[in-house]
């Protein structure tokens, strides 16, 4: 396919504004499914994690034939914490759709995919979704993101983007709000006028910068990037550059482009083309791939750093090894590497101890997926709480600051300011959003956050709603009071009974029920008071011959509270450690009483 009839553009939002969502209409749209075929909502979320939580974790890159046009569309996931996804792909597309709601505008994610993609020099097409809402206000909307262009100082050519309004679920779009919407063919049309094709000269010598590494069963590694200058041939001798200066050769075994949903092989592709190598096994996300007698490596783009770690280490609680496949350091070291080699925004590091490795990432989330998906793999850890990677800048001691918006009815506003202040948030500002709700902005420190999403859902009884981005590094604001109460602990190993959690929970909250297996030093509860409390939850009622005349009636217990990933991640202290296997997560402390 000639140059001029390619467009290369990836999709960039908040969280849950449609991403998704739009290309599923683009790609039914585009003819890609027969009449009668069945196609799943978000087609393109393939993995487990993403069907059940909703969201987009890993980009992903599909490919529509429109009007004698290739539209090479990469999706990209919408949350903070995944904002690594966002920054490495942008080096391997010419525009980007910025998807904003009509209702709430521009979010902190919006402001964080959007510095990216200006700072590349992209192409912008701002596409306002859910017009259809009820208090959609898209004029206001589009008002808020030219302000926000406007701030993160886009030129000029950026800055007269054209709008599209979409219903993305119903796969409409028009230019015009007094238009009425019938599909998306001026959403089509305004990608191949406004987003330029891809630069390049087929004569140079070969560049592929990788932007993503996978891994296939059968095929091995495979490598995802754009053909920035030359062509490539499948089975070519290939010459792969390193960012430390070192290089390797290898030879393809195979060259494929997409086409929807699928891969297909091709012989050859010219620049300009996003394409996927198959055969190199030492290749990572950065690499330049290049001609190897002619080797110029490519600039990657700069991704910011982590902001929280955590330490994975080998299981050593008193139940080790009932439940996982892989629980040795070796195995553990092994997944941690390569999820590092695939995860851009991933850092592993060995420590003094063969058997503790620190893993830093952008956020809880981000590091709570990789534990999920490594437990659902059958390994068996554990992990500390997560801590905020503190920086010196100008000889001064720094923390992240994240940009914190609360959507909540006006009857809460007064509960999260207050419980916001001793975690040091400072609020920003508060606008009201229709009637009786407002959104509060504020600035608060990573760790001010730590353990504030289940407090803020109790205090709203579930109706409020918080997103949050990375926002700056500033000066240290001193100590966060987080936990103000102590745990209950396993007085013995042994099985809970009714009769011994009947008891425990007059001294607090319990997370576990009646025939849990349980361990001397294991965290069965939260105190109702400051401090931990060692206590029996595994003692049997004493038979005696003497009846009661009481002994009949049921024991009444209160329900357990569910302790998901993110809440045992966000609930442990420094003193505690969340013990992770396939079937279980048992949080326990540190050193075993």
């Amino acid at each position: 396919m000639e140059q001029t009839q390619l467009r290369n553009l990836a999709i960039i939002a908040h969280v849950d504004h449609g991403k998704t969502t739009l290309v599923n209409g683009m790609l039914q749209q585009s003819g890609l499914f027969h009449a009668k075929q069945v196609v799943e909502d978000r087609v393109l979320d393939r993995e487990e994690l993403e069907k059940e939580r909703g969201i987009t974790i890993l980009a992903k890159n599909t490919s529509i034939t429109y009007k004698g046009y290739r539209l090479n569309i990469v999706d990209t996931p919408g949350h903070a914490d995944f904002g690594g996804e966002v920054e490495r792909i942008v080096q391997m597309v010419d525009g980007v759709l910025l998807l904003v709601d009509a209702f709430e505008g521009p979010m902190p994610q919006t402001r964080f995919v959007l510095r990216k993609a200006l700072a590349a020099g992209l192409k912008p097409i701002v596409v306002i979704n859910k017009i259809d809402r009820p208090n959609a206000r898209p004029q206001e909307v589009l008002d808020e993101v030219l302000d926000l262009f406007i701030e993160l100082m886009a030129d000029d050519a950026q800055l007269d983007f054209p709008v599209v309004y979409t219903v993305a679920k119903a796969g409409l779009a028009t230019l015009d709000l007094n238009v009425e919407p019938v599909d998306l063919e001026p959403l089509f049309a305004t990608i191949i006028d406004h987003i330029p094709s891809p630069q390049g000269d087929p004569e140079a010598p070969l560049q592929i910068g990788v932007a993503i590494v996978d891994h296939d069963n059968y095929l091995g590694r495979k490598a995802i990037g754009r053909i920035v200058n030359g062509k490539v041939n499948a089975k070519q001798e290939v010459a792969i550059l390193k960012p430390d200066g070192s290089s390797v050769n290898a030879r393809l075994s195979g060259l494929f482009v997409f086409d929807g949903l699928k891969e297909r092989a091709v012989e050859q592709a010219v620049c300009g083309e996003i394409v996927l190598l198959t055969g190199i096994g030492d290749i990572d996300v950065g690499n330049t791939v290049a001609d190897p007698a002619n080797p110029i490596p490519l600039a990657f783009i700069k991704i910011d750093d982590p902001t929280v770690t955590v330490t994975f280490q080998v299981n050593k609680s008193p139940f080790a090894g009932r439940d996982g496949e892989y629980v040795t350091s070796r195995k553990l070291s092994e997944r941690l590497f390569r999820e590092a080699r695939g995860d851009v925004s991933l850092r592993v590091t060995e420590t003094d101890s063969p058997e503790v490795f620190q893993v830093a990432g952008r956020g809880e989330l981000h590091l709570s997926i990789l534990i999920e998906k490594m437990r659902r793999e059958g390994y068996e850890f554990e992990v500390s709480r997560p801590k905020v990677i503190i920086k010196e800048i100008d000889g001064q001691k720094c923390e992240p600051i994240e940009e914190l918006i609360l959507e909540v009815a006006d009857e809460y506003v007064g509960f999260s300011i207050e419980t916001l202040g001793p975690r040091k948030g400072e609020l920003q500002s508060i606008d009201q959003q229709g009637e009786g709700s407002a959104r509060l902005r504020f600035l608060i420190p990573t760790r001010g956050l730590f353990g504030f999403r289940p407090e803020f859902l109790t205090g709203t009884k579930g109706t409020g709603i918080m997103y949050h981005a990375f926002h700056h590094f500033a000066p240290w604001t001193g100590e966060i009071m987080s936990r103000t109460r102590g745990s209950l602990v396993a007085f013995e190993t042994g099985e809970a009974t009714a009769y011994g959690i009947e008891h425990a929970q007059e001294r607090g909250e319990l997370f576990i029920k009646p025939g849990d297996p349980v361990y001397r030093g294991m965290i069965i509860g939260e105190h109702a008071r400051s401090g931990d409390l060692l206590i029996n939850v595994a003692k049997k009622k004493q038979l005696t011959n003497i009846r009661s005349s009481t002994k009949e009636i049921a024991v009444e217990l209160n329900v357990p509270r569910q302790m998901t990933l993110e809440k045992c991640l966000e609930y442990i202290g420094d003193d505690e450690l969340l013990e992770v296997t396939p079937k279980s997560l048992r949080m326990r402390k540190r050193v075993l009483p």
